[in-house]
């Protein structure tokens, strides 16, 4: 098979779905929320008390700071689910359209990309996670099959010289190109 999705052991026996696209011209393959996952809003204490203090140009401790960078730190919502491909491509996660609009869920990093070699790394199987934030007043429930994300399958170019370069093998899952 040249592409698709697959189930991670982990989550074998969970009746998970595979992603899939709603309509017959969508080009992202809708991804779920492998299991029941509570997204956190930002707007809390100790967070609110770094605005306040940069807001009156009071001085914000590092411990403060540490603190309200916990709070505003991304989390990772598990799928499940890995992806296979060519060695040309990679897949490209990206938020569903609703998800910012209407719950104030965002990717920090705008899109994630899942390599060729991330399936099968020893760290996780290759699982997928996709990484929000919730930056609405209430925290979020998101619930075991729900729409989270989307993606699209892409191929990639490199450049002349891409042969020439010393590659080292992926061993590192989630955030990691095996490089240290």
């Amino acid at each position: 098979m040249k592409r698709g999705f697959a189930v991670v052991n982990k989550y074998a026996n969970a009746n998970l779905s595979l992603p899939s696209r709603s309509t017959e011209h969508a080009a992202g393959y809708d991804f779920q929320a492998a299991e029941d996952f509570i997204l956190p809003s930002i707007w809390r204490m100790p967070f609110l008390k770094v605005l306040w203090q940069i807001r009156h140009n009071d001085v914000v401790t590092s411990e403060s700071d540490e603190q309200a960078s916990k709070i505003i730190k991304p989390l990772l919502v598990p799928t499940g689910i890995k992806a296979y491909m060519g060695d040309d491509e990679y897949l490209m996660i990206a938020n569903r359209s609703s998800n910012p609009l209407k719950r104030g869920l965002i990717l920090p990093n705008g899109v994630g990309i899942i390599d060729a070699d991330y399936v099968d790394n020893p760290k996780n199987e290759g699982e997928i996670f996709i990484q929000m934030i919730n930056f609405g007043l209430h925290d979020v429930t998101i619930k075991k099959g729900e729409r989270i994300g989307q993606g699209i399958f892409m191929p990639f170019l490199v450049t002349d010289d891409d042969q020439k370069q010393i590659k080292k093998t992926r061993q590192g899952g989630f955030g990691s190109s095996g490089i240290n």
